[in-house]
């Protein structure tokens, strides 16, 4: 494993990416409305990123991917495809954006609560949130990966739900996934060790049932097995020297 540390320079431009990425969640939420299809949401992202950030969606024909944002509703994990399906009161959807600004990346989602959703379904995605930032609160030079997805996993299952093990946190920059890899599960003192300059992103999948997923024909839809609701929180990392800074933080969180 190589994990990149960046130089002063390459921090400056991912805050910039960061910045950018979180400006796109911030503008799209107003939207996230009963009614709205989630192709028009990518639409709204898409002219946004390209007219208004003049930057790029990094996810338009990433391997192939079709659109310029993810959208996983409901039992959908990661990696929904935006459709003309319309969200209808209840869904609760997962909007993932990442920009390339001037070669870097930055990359961050969110949940949103779709009308009127239950009350299992809202503890759901705020216990998702806790453990991105219990995560989050482990970064600092010399910890371990191993610390970050050990305080996840203890989370969720105390709240007797299960982390997703076959996606995870990854390293990001020029490229939009690096070393390390990022899991939001296991034991402390395991895994590399924290340096200043690193970057990467934590972004805890949980869900309501059991860890199981498959993807779906499509060949990027991870769902739940057992059809259980799923909820993200994603946000892109730099290690300070004496902790950490969210590079993607919204205005509504400072």
């Amino acid at each position: 494993m190589s994990i990149v540390i960046k130089t002063a320079d390459e921090i400056e431009k991912m805050r910039i990416a960061g910045k950018l990425a979180a400006e796109v969640l911030e503008m799209i939420a107003p939207h996230v409305v009963v009614g709205v299809t989630t192709d028009e949401l990518d639409q709204i992202c898409h002219d946004y990123i390209v007219n208004v950030q003049q930057a790029i969606p990094a996810p338009l024909n990433y391997r192939g991917f079709p659109k310029s944002i993810c959208t996983s509703i409901n039992q959908q994990i990661c990696h929904g495809i935006p459709s003309d399906k319309k969200l209808k009161s209840g869904d609760i959807i997962n909007v993932d954006i990442t920009v390339i600004k001037d070669g870097y990346h930055g990359d961050t989602s969110q949940m949103f609560c779709v009308g009127d959703v239950t009350p299992h379904a809202k503890r759901l995605v705020e216990i998702t949130r806790q453990c991105l930032f219990l995560g989050i609160e482990q970064v600092k030079p010399g910890a371990h990966f191993g610390d970050i997805g050990h305080v996840i996993q203890v989370h969720a299952e105390s709240n007797r739900y299960s982390v997703v093990r076959e996606f995870c946190g990854h390293g990001i920059g020029k490229k939009f996934h690096e070393d390390p890899h990022v899991m939001h599960f296991g034991k402390r003192g395991e895994g590399a060790m924290m340096k200043p300059g690193m970057i990467f992103t934590i972004e805890p999948m949980i869900n309501l049932g059991k860890r199981h997923m498959k993807v779906l024909a499509d060949g990027w839809t991870a769902v739940t097995k057992d059809r259980s609701l799923s909820a993200q929180f994603e946000h892109t990392i730099l290690v300070t020297e004496t902790g950490y800074e969210i590079l993607t933080l919204r205005q509504e969180e400072q």
